[in-house]
């Protein structure tokens, strides 16, 4: 069995899980989520743990079950703190500014971008070189951040660009003569 699969999820305080048919639905402080189950995984809740279990022995199941275990969770974890990603804007003149739900970027063009966020995302900007993007459902607020730094992704010889906030980016030696 799938070692991530055999881990239970704990269940927070404030946040509750219902399976009905073939629909995985998590409701938390932060808002509500629901997910298609699979037909190879089986989800019991025993006093406030989950527990996901492959239905039959193929290694389908198996696999399936360790995915399924780690959405749900994911989807616990949104529901109850909510997931963030950082962005950085590195270069003279980059600039972006949070407006409701539109993300105004200056990035060097000849014109402005403007990048319309998701339902359920929301993007805030500290200051102007710095980009947060928050939500409960991980993999649209990756999707985001993902979109706005392929805008302009950090250029190997200065560095400038849009990048995560942990992002390395190694720098290559200019020509010589």
């Amino acid at each position: 069995m799938s070692r991530v699969g055999k881990s239970p999820i704990t269940l927070p305080q404030g946040a509750e899980v219902a399976v009905k048919g073939d629909v995985i639905t998590v409701k938390g402080p932060l808002g509500t989520i629901s997910q298609p189950g699979n037909k190879l995984v089986s989800v019991t809740n025993e006093n406030g743990t989950l527990k996901l279990a492959p239905n039959d022995e193929s290694r389908e199941a198996n696999a399936m079950s360790g995915t399924m275990r780690a959405l749900v969770a994911n989807m616990v974890h949104g529901v109850t703190k909510g997931f963030e990603r950082k962005l950085t804007l590195v270069g003279v003149g980059y600039r972006a500014q949070a407006q409701g739900d539109k993300l105004n970027l200056s990035l060097g063009f000849s014109h402005p971008v403007v990048h319309q966020m998701p339902e359920g995302i929301k993007a805030e900007t500290p200051t102007q070189t710095e980009i947060v993007i928050k939500g409960i459902d991980k993999q649209k607020v990756g999707q985001v951040a993902a979109e706005v730094r392929g805008y302009r992704p950090p250029e190997p010889y200065k560095g400038k660009g849009v990048r995560y906030a942990d992002e390395v980016v190694i720098l290559k030696e200019t020509k010589k003569k």
